[in-house]
């Protein structure tokens, strides 16, 4: 009979930092959500917590592709902007730092004429 060594557990990695929403933001982003849900534009939206970003994703119906992406991405708060509005077709439709500045874009959209 022999006897074999114990193998060793692998080192615990450091972990992953993620870019997250905090409340303030997540509080911004489902207002808007909750008006665009009650006029019956939007009906579902995603939250991605990346490495690089996140993502609150925004759906006309469940199983198309996003009508439009808010990002947060840290890396680019001295340069561009902090958030960015993305459209469908990938265009970037609003940047900057002030998250209620940039998401005035989306409001723009809800206001219509009433007859």
């Amino acid at each position: 009979m022999t006897l074999q060594t114990p193998t060793p557990f692998p080192p615990p990695q450091p972990p992953q930092e993620q870019v997250t929403f905090d409340r303030k933001e997540l509080g911004a982003l489902t207002r808007l959500y909750g008006q665009f849900v009650s006029a019956g534009e939007w009906r579902d939206y995603g939250i991605s917590f990346l490495r690089e970003a996140a993502v609150f994703s925004v759906f006309r119906r469940f199983a198309e592709s996003p009508l439009y992406r808010i990002e947060k991405r840290p890396k680019l708060r001295d340069k561009q902007g902090l958030y960015a509005v993305v459209g469908m077709d990938g265009y970037i439709l609003r940047r900057g730092n002030d998250l209620g500045q940039v998401l005035r874009v989306l409001e723009k959209k809800l206001i219509r004429a009433v007859e």
